[in-house]
């Protein structure tokens, strides 16, 4: 089964965000669209062949296991770091908050960045 296309208000909502921080572009991928800061990869957002849309991206250990534990719209994915995690964005039974993935963009952003890139970013309770 063929993989689901993106809709362009999805990679806009990213684009919303991530385009803010410091060298994050966005680019075409194997599926979907990727944000990059210089050669790593920020988040990336594909549909499925379950025709559900994912977003992938790193998160600090602590998230990490709070993903593994909690399921639902949550996953950890394998082959990709022991820091990849991510979200099914649009399973009706599972509703994402926007403004909780907005957050966790910017972390992400926060762990691939070259640190003083990451250093001009304004993290909420830090």
């Amino acid at each position: 089964m063929a993989r689901s296309e993106v809709p362009p208000e999805w990679v806009a909502r990213f684009d919303a965000v991530l385009s803010r921080f410091p060298e994050c572009r966005a680019e075409k991928a194997w599926a979907g669209t990727r944000w990059r800061v210089r050669s790593a990869t920020v988040a990336h957002v594909f549909g499925g062949e379950d025709q559900l849309l994912r977003v992938t991206f790193r998160a600090d250990p602590d998230e990490v296991a709070a993903f593994v534990h909690l399921g639902g719209p949550r996953f950890r994915v394998g082959g990709w770091g022991s820091d990849a995690v991510g979200l099914v964005l649009d399973d009706p039974q599972h509703p994402v908050d926007l403004g909780e993935v907005a957050e966790l963009l910017t972390d992400s952003y926060c762990r691939q960045a070259p640190p003083a890139l990451a250093a001009l970013v304004d993290r909420p309770g830090e």
